[in-house]
This record gives C-alpha cells, sequence and structure tokens, in this order.
C-alpha cells in the first residue's frame, strides 16, 4: 500500500513538474540566474575534491533555512576539517547567499524528488550523512537515501498546528518518509508531540531548541547599523517592517500615513520578503504619493527629512536595517493563515520591540514568550498597527526595557547549537 502511494505521488509530481520547474526558473528581477546549473536539479551534479575524507551533506532550501543553519555549518568544518560540507538548496537566490559564506563550503542545487535524479546525485557525492534543515519531507528523496544506508538527521524541526493537519491528511505518504529519519531534533516540546503524533518513533525524537536562538552579532553589523542611522538622521524615529509578503504592504503603507499624522518625522524602512517584488513595492509606495529611498541605489545618500520610506531592496542585511531601527514589525503575520508569521529571534537578540499580527502561529512558542515579557505586541489592522507605532515611539524608556526582555528570552532559549551537533556527532564516523 505505502508503496503504492509513493508510486501515486511520483506519478502527479511528473505531471505538474513541468509548471514547477517553470516557476523556479523564469526570470524574475533581482532573482540570480540558474544558468548551465539546472541540470543540477536532474542529479547531473559536478563532483567534489577527492581528497576530503567524507562529505556532509546539509540541505537548506532556500535563504531563511541557509541562514539559521551558518553557525551549525561553521561548528561541523571546524569539528571535522578532514571533511566536505556539501549544502544543497534548491532556490537560486538560497545558493547565492552560501556562496556568499565562503570557507570553502560546497554548493550544489538539490536534485528533483524523483528516486533516479536523487541515485545520480547520491552516486556522485557518495555522502556519509544527509542533514535536512527544516521540515523538508521529501518522500522519494527521503527514501532513496534510507534505502543507501545514509543517516537522515532532520535538524531544527518545526511543525505547526496547521502543518500537522494537512501532513495528517497525507499520513500514507508522509508517515513512511518520516519513519525513514534516523533522528529528528525539534525546536519546541511542541513540535516534538506533533511529530510523534504524526507518526515518528518517540525515542527517535529529541527537544534541541532553534538553532536561531544561538545567534550573536557581530560589530560590523553594529557599525554599518550606525552609519546607516547617520544617513536615515539620527533625531528621526524609524520604524521597520520586515518580511512583508504582497498584500500586506498596503496595510504597512496606509498605518504609516496615520501614525506620521502624530509624528511628522517619522520614517518607515520597507523590507519586502521576496526580491522578485522590490521593484513593485518601490511603484507602490510612489503610487500611494510618497517619497522613497532604494537601498540598493543609495547606500551613501543622505536622506532628506522629506523622504518617508527607505526601501530594503538588498540580500543578507535584514540585521542591519533591524539594528538601525527603533520598532519592529513583522511580516507575513497580516494575511490570515496564509504565512503564519516570520521569526522574532533577530529583533529580539537585538533588543528591538517586536509587532506582529494575529497569524505567527509558524513562531507561536516563542511569540507567547515575547509576549509574556511585553517584548511583542499583536495588532489586527492598520489602525491599531499606527496606535501602537505612534505609542511605542512615543515613550522610549519602556520602548528600552521591552527591548531588554526580548533579549534575555533569547539568551534563555541558547544553547541548540551545541546539543544539536552533539547529537549528529553519533552518526559521523
Amino acid at each position: 500500500m505505502k508503496m503504492l502511494v509513493r508510486y501515486c505521488y511520483t506519478l502527479l509530481l511528473a505531471l505538474v513538474s513541468p509548471v514547477l520547474l517553470w516557476g523556479l526558473y523564469r526570470s524574475r528581477p533581482n532573482k540570480p540566474s540558474f544558468g548551465s546549473r539546472w541540470r543540477e536539479h536532474f542529479g547531473i551534479t559536478p563532483e567534489l575534491e577527492s581528497h576530503r575524507s567524507g562529505v556532509i551533506w546539509l540541505h537548506a532550501v532556500s535563504v531563511g533555512e541557509v541562514l539559521a543553519s551558518r553557525k551549525l555549518i561553521s561548528q561541523l568544518q571546524e569539528r571535522y576539517p578532514e571533511k566536505a560540507v556539501l549544502v544543497t538548496t534548491t532556490t537560486s537566490t538560497g545558493a547565492q547567499q552560501v556562496e556568499n559564506m565562503g570557507n570553502g563550503i560546497v554548493h550544489r542545487y538539490m536534485p528533483i524528488d524523483f528516486s533516479w535524479c536523487v541515485r545520480r546525485f547520491l552516486r556522485t557525492v557518495k555522502p556519509e550523512i544527509m542533514l535536512i534543515i527544516e521540515t523538508e519531507i521529501w518522500p522519494n528523496t527521503i527514501h532513496t537515501v534510507s534505502k543507501q544506508s545514509i543517516p537522515i538527521v532532520l535538524v531544527n524541526g518545526r511543525l505547526s498546528e496547521k502543518s500537522l493537519s494537512n501532513y495528517q491528511k497525507l499520513s500514507l505518504l508522509i508517515q513512511p518518509a518520516l519513519s525513514s529519519i534516523s533522528s529528528l531534533l525539534s525546536v519546541h516540546s511542541d513540535d516534538a508531540k506533533r511529530f510523534i503524533g504524526l507518526g515518528v518513533e518517540a525515542e527517535k525524537v529529541t527537544t534541541t531548541g532553534s538553532l536561531k536562538y544561538d545567534i550573536s552579532v557581530e560589530q560590523q553589523t553594529y557599525d554599518d547599523a550606525s552609519a546607516l542611522r547617520k544617513q536615515l538622521g539620527e533625531s528621526r524615529k524609524v520604524w521597520i517592517a520586515a518580511s512583508t509578503h504582497l498584500g500586506e504592504d498596503e496595510f504597512i503603507l496606509a498605518a504609516y500615513k496615520l501614525a506620521k499624522e502624530k509624528i511628522p518625522d517619522l520614517l518607515l524602512i520597507l523590507v519586502p520578503r521576496h526580491p522578485e517584488r522590490f521593484d513593485s513595492v518601490a511603484e507602490l509606495i510612489q503610487s500611494q504619493g510618497l517619497s522613497c529611498v532604494r537601498r540598493s541605489q543609495g547606500r551613501a545618500t543622505e536622506l532628506s527629512k522629506s523622504t518617508d520610506v527607505y526601501l530594503g531592496d538588498s540580500m543578507g542585511e535584514m540585521m542591519i536595517l533591524l539594528a538601525a531601527s527603533d520598532l519592529v514589525f513583522m511580516g507575513g503575520s497580516l494575511l490570515g493563515k496564509k504565512v503564519g508569521g516570520h521569526n522574532f529571534i533577530e529583533p529580539a537578540v537585538l533588543s528591538k520591540p517586536c509587532l506582529t499580527g494575529p497569524s505567527y502561529y509558524n513562531f507561536a512558542d516563542l511569540a507567547d514568550q515575547l509576549i509574556g515579557v511585553g517584548m511583542l505586541t499583536v495588532v489586527s489592522d492598520s489602525e491599531q498597527l499606527a496606535e501602537k507605532v505612534v505609542k511605542s515611539l512615543s515613550s522610549p524608556e519602556t520602548l528600552s526595557a521591552s527591548g531588554k526582555a526580548g533579549y534575555d528570552i533569547v539568551l534563555r532559549n541558547q544553547g541548540a547549537l551545541k546539543r544539536t551537533v552533539n547529537s549528529i556527532a553519533s552518526f559521523i564516523h
């Protein structure tokens, strides 16, 4: 029965793959090209250096997962200098982030979830372990890797109530894949319970915490943020709407206009989640009658007091933009249950108070902790958002205290990196 279900899944994937690949390869503004490397998605992968004594394979689907795994990759390189660390991504934006990391890290594109593509990839790469960052469950890939007796460890595993409900509907397909995983390292105890409820053997599940808590801010980030703040205007009140999605920017701009009535010199930093939206968001800002400076075009340009919006249209600089702000709104949270919010750890580690929409189920455990200490506040619409922006920015002492409380939460939750590396070590020889 399980084999029949996986066969039907493979047939369906074959039917829809042309559409999926078109979406992956089609040209978009600010999106790096795959070039001739598209072959890697079909398992046609260049060989690795032969002098290494083993290959640790880490899969991080795109930018967010790559950034979350940076310290883990660094620790693995330090602990196993004789081995190659291979990072696969599905997207070209993720590939760009890996290549920016340097340090001898090897990048390849992840083969499509067809067994023949994965087998070809494995024959070339010969990994001794597969690490999956967060919850990337590809049935054929996991089945094929497991069949070759390669241990599979799911790292930083998260499973929201919504995802659990969706996976339960596909349990005949998902449960066999999860049962092939050697070890599952979950972020929170709630995630662990949901994975066990989905059929993962309890003895395979360990709650290690989130790798994203083990974050440290480099001095260069603070220096860059300080330089940016001078450019933005040190006397101005600055709030940032980070990782916004299609349909949210209108809410943000409406809130900005309302808040500006009470704080005339207010400046908004707006950072769309996806780079292909940078140009359209710039057009939206201008259509609203607001003046805009783009980071990609105005890094050395001092903003005038009449500038309304600073558009963060760059990659890999979120920490700098957050650090240069007074208050954060985290996007992906005003669109009902569509997205489920984004991570609050980066604002918290920078001691920046945060606002969110009502949809933050992806990070409910952390959100509840931050709400409890006053670092995070939930708003439901533009009017509430504007009201909270004005209230927060008008009370610097309260703003500072709530930011410090959020930072303390991050410190309390650190240690996941050490626990994760120790758990992985039992599978590496």
